[in-house]
């Protein structure tokens, strides 16, 4: 199938059709709609939104629960807008109770979003990735949660993905009790928060082993689980894998590096090679796209 026959089927069923079939879904992670054209300019088939990122791009923070469900939903309706690719967001503990998940699922289907994952972490959450053990909700609550959301939603295709931080905590055998019970509720995927550690290749394996879903994964550190490639990563089992950190960190170096240079030399000169051209930052834009729409409507 061509990238210009996808184009015709609606994003969200192209993502849940995407599945169970063909390769792995490998969806890199951004922070605005700037950085959702490059995913889809570089060819990649899904992108994701962190909430990490979205908090230090928004409000210039760590992400420890400061980003809120109206805040988070209109930024990303802003980069779903901008692609053709589906979009998959990190709705954090859902904002609230079961009464507060229903409007999260309606606020960002309205967005057009694709799919949504919900973490049972205890508010106010704290990225996975931050030290300490992350406190979570009981299990029962959180699966009535899982089930509130599958029945808020009005699209069929719109995907929900849930998420357990208990391993870091209460260990892994914890952890896939509570992603199998998740996928009793309905959820359409689920997301087991793994750490690196000497023995993260059993762990991923008995994550897709013993629970009876298609399984996402996140990639967002180093160690043997920041070296594995995609295919080995879907070798273990794995539907999708987000890297959530990869343009924050990649951008946040270069942006570090040419004001270094600026600061130095009093010009951008030794890093010129390294940032785009007027010209190709126009291009990622589509300005051509603005310019033939003028000629056709406007009369050049």
């Amino acid at each position: 199938m061509t990238n210009d026959s996808l184009k015709n089927i609606p994003v969200r069923k192209r993502l849940r059709e995407r599945l169970t079939k063909g390769p792995m879904i490998v969806a890199p992670g951004i922070y605005d709609a700037y950085g959702a054209r490059f995913v889809e300019q570089a060819g990649f088939e899904a992108v994701y939104m962190t909430g990490n990122g979205v908090s230090a791009c928004l409000l210039g923070r760590p992400d420890v629960g400061l980003v809120d469900l109206t805040l988070f939903a209109a930024h990303a309706h802003r980069a779903a807008a901008c692609v053709d690719i589906p979009l998959i967001c990190d709705a954090d503990t859902g904002y609230g109770n079961a009464v507060n998940i229903k409007r999260t699922v309606e606020e960002f289907e309205a967005a057009g979003v694709a799919a949504i994952h919900i973490e049972d972490q205890m508010a106010p959450k704290r990225c996975g990735h931050l030290p300490g053990s992350r406190p979570v909700v009981s299990l029962e609550e959180h699966a009535a949660k899982i089930a509130a959301a599958i029945a808020a939603r009005r699209d069929p295709d719109f995907i929900i993905i849930a998420r357990t931080d208990a391993a870091s905590g209460h260990g892994l055998d914890e952890a896939i009790r509570r992603g199998r019970a998740y996928r009793e509720a309905g959820a359409d995927v689920v997301f087991v928060e793994l750490k690196t550690s000497p023995t993260i290749l059993g762990d991923m394996k008995r994550v897709t082993s013993e629970i009876a879903a298609p399984c996402l994964i996140n990639i967002d550190g180093g160690g043997k689980l920041g070296a594995l490639t995609a295919d080995e990563i879907e070798q273990l089992g794995f539907r999708i894998a987000i890297y959530p950190g990869l343009e924050r960190y990649a951008a946040g170096f270069a942006t570090r590096e040419a004001l270094a240079a600026l600061k130095r030399d009093g010009t951008t000169a030794a890093v010129h090679d390294r940032m785009l051209t007027m010209k190709e930052y126009n291009e990622v834009l589509g300005l051509s796209e603005v310019e033939q729409w003028e000629k056709k409507f406007m009369g050049g």
